[in-house]
């Protein structure tokens, strides 16, 4: 019997998206994640007596600013070399060859797979065959696994590889492959790395994703960290999730129908974080809170979004001593209205209750209003709300009929009470 840890996305050093901004933020925390899961991995390694470790790609996030990211890895390898725990690695799209500019002499006990060509690494004193190939340049599109060597016989036989498989949202779809060309190998084991959530795609043979090793950002939720396969003496293998990661990101939406003022729409969100807090005990968390449903409290909330996200930040320091920081609250509310009094209403009102429908009905109309009216509006949008996840999509009618439909409530709610009292 024998043991083996299997990680991959370490994306050592990877920095951070703009959360130096956000006052509050864990930003010492979150620089150093990356190498506190990247150790806590090597300690596991250690305490389970692995007999080896598979990294599936990306261990490195991209070229080196400086040298001390591989200083950093070479003494962590050190520890392992210690042990007596060898170390397999493949690069993927973020270290490709052609990628990584910095150079160290890797210690004993560390093997890279070269990206010219599949090849194979024995385990000394293991019966073990892992095959394998390195990205040689950032954006692989041929399936590599295809010319993976045959099986050893009387081996356990391991497939190393960096891949999109048939392709995952948010992922590159680099290095292709199948989960019928992988079985046609015949291999008892594929180490797949590049999606950064874990996923089994066959449970015998085992071919699965181990997910990356921390959480960097709002898409990379929940628990994070690497599998430990033990095999038996007849080659059977079995993998289990060991978590590594030292703070955890979480998305977390509610209803808020039944809340009649911020205060109340607060308290709803300290009952969401309270059972957390036991789920996760000992960790920080960063969490992300959409508020949902039809709402008397959407007026309140909406007008003064501000204030309320910073009420709902208070209450998460004061819940958890300060453990979990509100990384961003979303408003996706509306306020009841009355159906009757709608249909009934006339003079401005009504026609304006009128034009509403209308554009509700006809996205054409919403495409062209963001054309005319909003065009030198994104003109003068800073560029980081004109790209990447937090840009504002103007020209996108499904985003511009959401917002008619939180604004449209709490303008013909102010509309009518103004016309009641005139």
């Amino acid at each position: 019997m024998f043991k083996f840890l299997h990680a991959a996305d370490i994306h050592l050093d990877s920095p951070l998206h703009k959360l130096e901004y956000y006052e509050g933020a864990p930003v010492q925390e979150l620089r150093q994640a990356t190498r506190r899961a990247f150790e806590n991995l090597v300690e596991l390694a250690i305490v389970e007596e692995a007999d080896f470790v598979l990294i599936a790609g990306d261990l490195y996030d991209g070229d080196w600013k400086d040298y001390n990211t591989g200083l950093y890895f070479i003494s962590q390898m050190g520890r392992l070399r210690e042990a007596h725990i060898p170390v397999t690695i493949v690069t993927g799209n973020h270290d490709a060859a052609s990628k990584i500019t910095k150079t160290l002499r890797l210690p004993e006990g560390v093997g890279i797979f070269p990206s010219g060509s599949p090849s194979t690494i024995r385990i000394n004193n293991l019966d073990v065959a892992i095959h394998g190939q390195s990205f040689s340049s950032p954006s692989i599109k041929k399936d590599l696994s295809a010319k993976y060597p045959s099986p050893l016989p009387g081996a356990f036989n391991i497939g190393i590889l960096h891949t999109c498989a048939t392709g995952r949202e948010g992922h590159e779809p680099y290095a292709p492959c199948t989960v019928e060309g992988l079985l046609s190998k015949g291999y008892d084991y594929w180490a797949l790395g590049h999606v950064h959530k874990r996923e089994v795609l066959f449970e015998d043979p085992l071919i699965l994703f181990p997910g990356n090793t921390q959480g960097r950002h709002i898409r990379e939720t929940g628990s994070k960290g690497c599998m430990l396969v033990t095999v038996d003496d007849k080659g059977r293998s079995r993998a289990h999730f060991k978590p590594l990661d030292v703070i955890r990101w979480f998305k977390i939406e509610k209803d808020i129908s039944n809340a009649e003022t911020g205060y109340d729409v607060v308290d709803l969100f300290r009952l969401e974080l309270e059972p957390l807090l036991e789920e996760n005990r000992g960790l920080p968390l960063v969490v992300r809170l959409e508020i949902i449903g039809v709402s008397r409290a959407h007026d309140e909330l909406a007008s003064d979004m501000e204030r309320w996200t910073n009420e709902i930040r208070s209450m998460a320091m004061e819940t958890s001593g300060e453990r979990i920081w509100i990384e961003k609250v979303k408003l996706s509310t509306r306020l009841p209205l009355d159906t009757k009094t709608l249909e009934s209403a006339t003079g401005p009102v009504g026609e304006l209750i009128r034009y509403l429908e209308e554009i509700r009905s006809d996205p054409d109309i919403l495409e062209n209003m963001g054309e005319e009216f909003l065009g030198e509006l994104k003109r003068k949008l800073p560029r980081e709300l004109k790209e990447g996840e937090e840009r504002i999509p103007l020209d996108d009618p499904k985003w511009l009929l959401e917002m008619l439909e939180q604004v449209r409530p709490m303008l013909l709610s102010r509309l009518m009470r103004k016309d009641e009292s005139s």
